[in-house]
């Protein structure tokens, strides 16, 4: 498989000097497409700095991070802005749902800034929530759906255009275990269906599902483990 992501020797320093805390400490790390990859750490390990970084949400103190073969380690707010709405689909713990917006309208949203349009953005909308199966929740809003149901939305917007790259952050982390499982459940199946997905979790249990399982301590890679099951 051809490599998307490349990490070599990222370090990112806050408060440089005396008192810098370094957040990451020379972590070289690669994915591969279509990995299922899930990356694991306790508070104040450094992996929501990693994500950040995964995520074109911040560049690096020093060190190198290609992806999809292009050098992002240097680029403005707005190049990155650029790379993250045509590489990467986020899934965050808090849902991120504009309240007085349907389904709909939240799936559409990042399509109408990215200038897709309003045929094309409605049909790609309407299957995303499909496959995530809210085909029947279409004109619900936030407030009149569950916890499952509201990230199941975030999975749609973030899938809706099909990105390379599916960066979720803590997704299960204000569900219940049934909503968890069925959240789990999508992610794997659109791993099944060719995306690279990222899971960033502070729980065992969820990160045991992932193929790759990397654990980070004290802004470093730990362990890195590929795991044997489907």
């Amino acid at each position: 498989m051809a490599e998307l992501i490349t990490l070599s020797n990222i370090c990112k320093i806050y408060n440089p000097g005396e008192n810098e805390v370094r957040a990451l400490d020379d972590v070289n790390l690669t994915v591969d497409e279509n990995e299922f990859v899930a990356i694991i750490g306790q508070s104040g390990s450094g992996k929501s700095t990693l994500m950040n970084m995964l995520g074109c949400l911040d560049v690096p103190t020093s060190g190198t991070y290609m992806l999809h073969g292009q050098d992002v380690s240097h680029m403005t707010d707005d190049e990155l802005s650029d790379v993250r709405n045509k590489e990467i689909g986020f899934i965050f713990q808090g849902f991120n749902l504009i309240q007085n917006l349907t389904a709909l309208e939240n799936v559409e949203l990042p399509l109408i800034y990215r200038n897709v349009g309003r045929k094309e953005r409605l049909a790609l909308s309407l299957e995303a929530l499909r496959k995530v199966g809210l085909e029947k929740r279409l004109t619900h809003k936030p407030a009149e759906m569950s916890g499952g149901q509201q990230q199941r939305v975030a999975i749609a917007r973030a899938i809706a255009q099909a990105p390379p790259v599916i960066l979720a952050d803590e997704p299960t982390g204000n569900l219940d275990s049934g909503s968890t499982k069925e959240i789990m459940g999508i992610l794997r199946e659109l791993h099944r269906e060719g995306r690279t997905v990222i899971l960033i979790t502070h729980d065992n249990e969820i990160a045991a599902q992932a193929k790759r399982i990397i654990k980070i301590k004290d802004g470093r890679i730990s362990e890195d483990i590929v795991q044997e099951k489907e």
